[in-house]
């Protein structure tokens, strides 16, 4: 079963997405593995970043960036030091996260996702009070979060939008990371990590001083920053690639020379975010927006839909036009301002944009 595995559910593991892809990596791997890993680090980088194995397997890419980068993580992850992840929004650092827990453990399930009401149970237990209740503690009344079935199982378990977890629930961390234990004083017991044991954590920048980490918690993790994609040519492969499998999933029809229409997305949201034109000619005003790459796959996604359902099935500027404005224009004060000035300066005098010119202009302000 390949990348189209776990057919039947609208958004599958990575487990069981890219079932085939990790068996055959699995069999061809012959080189050391970490205690209760499923592959060899560099099976694993492998798995993240592509290639092609002896036997003529295709690998497909997770990841577009620096190979140092996947590199580092995955070292990372075979000490005992968590892994923090951190970037700008919609820099895929949940789905490098999920694909690490996936070819490291063989399960990316074992999640917290952080909120600002992420209770402190969430990171270390709870309890189920009927039978609290009816028993008094003991083990059976016992809920173990992720975090603790992680340890007892010696594999990954994955924390999203660290930052945004209150402070007091961030610092339970503390004592599971430094000493690799997590004390259970109502039981008095506690849980050891078993060998495998390792966290994944992400954080994004824009999220400094919501609940900034501790400098005691901050030092249990090595810090990796996934950067946005260096080039042009890189995020339209992104794109593409997370359309493609998105389409495939929601039973979308492929869209004939949709390249053209990925190509304008990318170019208008990374005009816009780097404040000047591809051609380095004119200084623009960026919006209060990411308009981060996840954001592009989500535009075009929407715009696949739209020619698919209401269009003759070819995607066109007028499918994607709506979906750029809603992404652009986020602050209806200040971002309106900011796209018309865009439309009039740069997109109405580009050739080859004139249809998306008036696509834009006739989407009610």
């Amino acid at each position: 079963m390949g990348a189209a595995g776990g057919h039947g559910v609208l958004r599958p593991h990575a487990e069981q997405a890219f079932a085939g892809e990790l068996a055959a990596l699995a069999a061809a791997d012959d080189r050391p593995r970490p205690a209760r890993w499923r592959l060899s680090p560099w099976a694993v980088a492998t798995y993240l970043l592509g290639g092609t194995l002896r036997d003529g397997t295709v690998i497909t890419p997770k990841y577009v960036g620096p190979r140092r980068i996947v590199e580092v993580a995955v070292s990372t992850l075979a000490t005992d030091r968590a892994l923090l992840l951190l970037g700008v929004p919609g820099t895929a650092k949940t789905w490098v996260s999920e694909h690490l827990a996936a070819a490291v453990s063989g399960d990316s399930t074992l999640l917290v996702q952080g909120t600002a009401g992420t209770p402190e149970e969430a990171v270390r237990y709870g309890w189920n009070y009927a039978q609290l209740l009816a028993r008094g503690p003991g083990q059976d009344a016992l809920v173990p979060s992720p975090v603790m079935r992680a340890m007892s199982g010696g594999t990954t378990v994955r924390i999203e939008e660290l930052t945004r977890i209150p402070a007091d629930v961030q610092d339970a961390l503390i004592t599971i990371l430094s000493e690799k234990t997590l004390p259970v004083p109502e039981l008095g017991q506690e849980v050891q990590a078993v060998p495998g044991f390792n966290l994944i954590a992400t954080a994004n920048d824009r999220d400094r001083g919501v609940n900034e980490l501790s400098s005691a918690l901050r030092r249990r993790f090595n810090t990796v920053v996934l950067p946005l994609p260096a080039t042009a040519e890189a995020e339209v492969d992104i794109v593409s690639r997370r359309v493609e499998q998105i389409g495939r999933s929601l039973d979308l029809p492929p869209a004939p020379d949709g390249a053209a229409e990925i190509r304008r997305v990318v170019t208008v949201f990374r005009e816009l975010r780097d404040g000047v034109t591809t051609d380095g000619r004119t200084r623009l005003k960026s919006p209060t927006g990411a308009l981060s790459t996840a954001e592009a796959i989500s535009v075009v996604t929407g715009g696949l839909a739209l020619a698919a359902h209401f269009g003759d099935g070819v995607l066109r500027p007028g499918d994607v036009a709506a979906g750029i404005h809603g992404a652009v224009v986020r602050d209806p004060a200040a971002d309106r301002l900011v796209w018309q000035e865009y439309l009039e300066t740069v997109v109405r005098e580009r050739d080859g944009w004139k249809d998306f010119y008036r696509a834009c202009r006739e989407i009610p302000a």
